[in-house]
């Protein structure tokens, strides 16, 4: 089914650009997020997903330390 959505060109824009770098389209997410609405959350797509956005992410620099882990503040 076609769906014809009215969404600032200014949001539309930024949620392509975050989307993009993970891969997905805006179409795919709205997609996804109707499924999720309706109940029809597949755990498999989203294993899938997990699967391919795995080692994507960029820690710009920062290393994981167990003792900051464990501070308390």
């Amino acid at each position: 089914m076609n769906i014809t959505l009215s969404i600032d060109e200014q949001i539309a824009e930024r949620a392509r650009e975050k989307l993009r770098a993970v891969g997905k389209s805006l179409n795919q997410e709205i997609r996804d997020h109707l499924q999720h609405v309706a109940g029809d959350d597949d755990v498999e797509s989203r294993i899938e997903e997990f699967h391919r956005l795995s080692g994507k992410g960029n820690s710009h620099g920062w290393k994981f330390n167990r003792d900051e882990l464990y501070e308390r503040r």
